[in-house]
């Protein structure tokens, strides 16, 4: 929308003239008109990398380059047919890679959907929550700390307004924003104090702003380009799996480098057939269906991840989640409901302290009220509630058409609104007669909030005679340390510190009973109080009382602690709530029994690191802080790193953010988190449960597991596809598999059953287990003994048994097959023996395949017996066998692939070697399940 002059030039009634525009906002039919008129509120998507280029970088890829120089070889040795069946190798791989990271970047842009920004703003003079992309110029916009600003706006109200506006200028410290127009004209926008720009976040303060420019017309808009220079760093995962592939591509080319010279000298191959059994070798111990299945494996990850609320943001938490061992969590809406009613009001009397109970719950003021039972004390707790109420940003109304009532807003200042509708206050009409004339926002230091209100036009409430009333609510230690006077049955005494002590007493005992507990004081002023500094205007404050609300555990978080130890994993809770209240609700859900673990923010201050650290570890269990400031919360994460801990951290503020960005994992909450804090976490809960959060550790531990699962299948079958080779350098006999048969299992019979595995749910027990060590890499000692040495010996023996019954069969014994080998490997033996050479081939590849049916199921668990999983629990798997079987049957019966992969039916009585495989592998694996648990309970 152009403004000339220039719209930081014009005072704010002007902005909303200009704008055509209205402190209640637009109506929704002139939202929708301009909407038509300018468009949707948001930037063209970043280019991307071409798909045909993202495509050629499946295929020039470590693994990829190394079967291409294969292939060439394969071609310049003389056998086409192998360098084709190499390429074609190359192309299936690149082709399913392509895809299923395509598919995993389709599913991860649709999360994103799942938490669209969002935005405050008046629309027919009632505040709502719209998406930011329904913005439009001339929207009167909220602002408050934490937002992330969505478009470029210009101020019309600014109470002590900071925005971080690094994204734009690079400045790290906030800038003040105002709403006084600036007499320059050609001054750059930028620089314009009272204007705010889209991709700034809210550092302290509130404001109220005209929105001027939109989408591509904003500041943001004008440089967004530069984001496309961003280069994403390779999380740890990734890092993993290419030294996996490094560690199987050197064992390839060493095996071929062995069997060339061994075939060479010992066998006395020809040069030509060396180097094709050489290479040969090389992809047998080539996985060509390893990255696909990690793509998978990641992507079921994240949307299982997802049906459970947790949206991962950054791929690589999916990974580290699964070496997490401590979580510092924060109390309110994360192990708490978030539901805060307010229960107790407490206010001095001349005959003693006097309590109020609240009646109700939630926020529906229909729903209780306040009982008072002495008339003489009405007016003092209605100044109270009232002065509770109007020291608020939050607003609670019924939903159109509907019984329920919305809270837009902070959850504790919510709370407060529906007190003073339960009891009968009608806060509309007090806002009208006693308008606001100044606020000084909450900050997490002072731990108060101040309004100031025009009380001129109706003293009645408070039966004033001052024309300005304070009203300042917070903790209620802050605020008696700026209050000189209490409030007693209507008449003010002095605040003696016995006085205080009494007060001090019954915070803590509401704090002891899990309460939230603020206090409420006010100060009456004239005019001056609008022009005082900050700090004068919250000094001499009267005290008039207590506010104690209640925000009850989630019922599934004990268990969820609970969980946690079991699985070797610590749990801090780390808030900015008073330290009794914090203690009160960590012994409600178990996270502390027994001795009292509080230490306050204050009592940290006086803690050396190496004092914190001896703490830390000597107090594993149950510990709360309470009274964190932002930087002791980013100083206690930082810590326990140094400790050695995987660090995972939730966080909702803008002042969490440092400590979400230095952890591990930095987990923001989705319901009730701020823009900032959810762009620097990992991880944004969509329901602010703590129990999602274990939910999450389970699935990441599961994603672990699953990657290491097929790996153990893959690289099994890479060794008994390798012993046909070992056999004929040893024996002199012919190659027990044909290049060609190696290919048809790795790339067809054993891809379905591989992506099976990689869809495994967390094994029962997952978090009775203690977290992995980060350094500990997937392709571990204890890995490769088992596919190679165990799992993969014993496929490759049963299917060289395989080989030899058919020659036996035939009359043919070894020295036989040795004196026929020569003549074998020349294709130049008559067609009797080509033909029983092809059977045993055959039944050979058979023997392997049926011996992966028993792999698959004893692949599914590196501890737990498959007669306790189950062997229906993964209908995937079933899909696998039957798709393994389908491949492996059309290649031994169907004429044209017979000649493509050297195959011949076998006789019928052979099928009971084959039905025998699988169950002598499942049971040797069994046996080796049973032996390491002895040795697990032994040690």
């Amino acid at each position: 929308m152009p403004f000339h002059p220039p719209v930081w030039t014009i005072t704010p009634d002007e902005v909303y003239q200009v704008s055509q525009s209205a402190p209640q906002g637009l109506t929704e039919t002139e939202a929708i008109a301009r909407l038509q008129q300018y468009g949707f509120n948001e930037l063209p998507e970043p280019a991307q990398r071409p798909l045909i280029l993202r495509f050629t970088d499946q295929l020039t890829h470590f693994m990829a380059l190394l079967l291409w120089v294969g292939g060439i070889l394969a071609f310049v040795s003389g056998t086409p047919e192998l360098g084709w069946a190499i390429w074609a190798v190359i192309w299936i791989n690149a082709l399913f890679s392509f895809w299923q990271e395509f598919q995993a970047e389709q599913a991860l842009s649709a999360l994103k959907q799942v938490l669209p920004a969002q935005v405050k703003v008046y629309r027919d003079g009632v505040l709502k929550v719209i998406p930011a992309r329904d913005l439009v110029p001339g929207d009167v916009m909220q602002l408050e700390e934490g937002d992330r600003i969505s478009a470029d706006a210009r101020l019309v109200e600014a109470q002590s307004l900071y925005m971080d506006m690094s994204v734009l200028t690079g400045e790290s410290m906030p800038v003040p924003r105002n709403m006084e127009p600036i007499a320059s004209e050609k001054m750059r926008a930028a620089d314009a104090p009272n204007l705010v720009f889209a991709g700034a976040t809210v550092a302290s303060g509130r404001g109220l702003s005209v929105v001027y420019a939109t989408g591509t017309h904003t500041e943001f808009g004008q440089v967004a380009h530069l984001t496309a220079n961003i280069k994403r760093e390779p999380s740890t995962l990734e890092v993993q799996i290419t030294q996996v592939v490094h560690v199987i591509t050197t064992i390839a080319l060493s095996m071929g480098v062995i069997v060339f010279l061994l075939t060479k000298w010992l066998v006395g191959m020809g040069l030509k057939e060396s180097f094709v059994f050489a290479i040969g070798i090389i992809v047998a111990f080539v996985p060509e269906g390893l990255l696909p299945t990690v793509s998978l494996a990641l992507a079921i990850g994240v949307q299982r991840m997802a049906k459970k609320n947790a949206l991962v943001r950054r791929l690589s938490a999916v990974e580290t989640l699964s070496a997490t061992t401590m979580i510092c969590t924060d109390k309110t809406g994360t192990l708490t409901k978030n539901e805060m009613t307010v229960r107790h009001l407490w206010m001095l009397r001349d005959n003693g302290p006097g309590e109020i109970e609240v009646t109700g719950s939630g926020y529906d003021p229909t729903t209780g009220r306040v009982e008072i039972e002495d008339g003489r004390v009405r007016s003092q707790v209605m100044q109270l509630i009232a002065g509770s109420a109007l020291c608020c940003n939050a607003q609670v109304r019924c939903q159109p058409g509907s019984s329920q009532w919305q809270a837009v807003g902070d959850p504790t200042e919510a709370a407060l609104v529906t007190l003073g509708r339960k009891a009968q206050l009608d806060l509309d009409q007090l806002q009208h007669t006693l308008p606001r004339r100044r606020e000084v926002p909450f900050d997490s230091v002072r731990r108060m909030m101040t309004v100031l209100l025009d009380v001129s036009q109706d003293q009645s409430l408070w039966r004033s005679t001052a024309s300005r009333l304070a009203i300042t609510k917070g903790a209620p230690l802050d605020v008696l340390q700026h209050s000189q006077q209490v409030l007693r049955d209507n008449h003010c005494d002095p605040l003696t510190p016995e006085i205080q002590a009494q007060i001090m007493a019954e915070n803590d005992r509401l704090a002891s009973r899990g309460y939230r507990v603020l206090g409420v004081a006010i100060r009456e002023g004239d005019q001056q109080l609008e022009t005082c500094p900050s700090e004068v205007l919250e000094q001499q404050l009267t005290f008039i009382g207590l506010v104690a609300m209640f925000d009850p555990p989630r019922p599934e978080v004990a268990d969820a602690i609970a969980q946690c130890r079991q699985a070797g994993i610590q749990v801090t809770m780390v808030t900015g709530d008073y330290g009794l209240t914090a203690e009160a609700i960590a012994r409600r859900i178990g996270l502390m029994d027994g001795k009292r673990r509080v230490i306050t923010g204050e009592q940290l201050n006086h803690l050396s690191n190496a004092q914190l650290k001896q703490i830390l570890h000597r107090w594993t269990e149950g510990l709360v802080f309470a009274r964190m400031a932002p930087e002791q919360k980013l100083r206690l994460v930082q810590t326990y790193k140094e400790l050695g801990h995987i660090v995972a951290v939730t966080g909702d503020g803008v002042n969490d953010a440092p400590a979400l960005r230095s952890a591990h994992i930095g987990i923001a909450m989705g319901l009730n988190g701020t823009d900032v804090a959810r762009e620097a976490a990992d991880i944004v809960l969509i329901d602010d449960n703590f129990a999602t959060i274990v939910s999450a550790i389970e699935q990441g531990r599961s994603v672990y597991q699953n990657i290491r699962k097929f790996m153990t299948y893959i690289l099994s079958s890479n060794v008994a596809e390798f012993l046909p080779f070992l056999g004929m350098v040893l024996f002199k006999i012919p190659p027990a598999l044909v290049i060609l048969q190696i290919l048809a299992i790795d790339l067809g019979t054993d891809m379905v059953p591989a992506l099976a595995l990689g869809a495994e749910k967390p094994e029962v027990g997952t978090m009775q287990q203690p977290p992995r060590r980060q350094s500990k890499p997937l392709l571990d000692k204890a890995l490769m003994l088992r596919a190679y040495c165990f799992l993969g010996l014993i496929e490759g023996l049963l299917g060289m048994t395989g080989f030899f019954l058919v020659w036996l069969a035939h009359g043919y014994g070894l020295s036989d097959l040795q004196a026929a080998t020569p003549s074998i490997l020349a294709r130049s033996a008559d067609a009797s023996v080509l033909a029983i050479y092809h059977q045993a081939t055959t039944l050979m590849l058979a023997a392997i395949v049926a011996g992966q049916d028993g792999n698959v199921f004893a692949c599914r668990s590196e501890r737990i017996s498959i007669f306790r999983l189950g062997f229906f629990s993964n209908p995937l798997i079933w899909i696998g066998i039957l798709v393994e079987w389908i491949i492996i049957l059309s290649v031994i019966y169907f004429t044209p692939f017979q000649t493509i992969f050297s195959t011949a039916p076998f006789p019928s009585h052979y099928w009971w070697l084959l039905l025998l495989c699988p169950i002598i592998i499942l049971l040797a694996d069994e046996i080796r399940k049973v032996m390491r648990r002895h040795r697990v309970k032994s040690a």
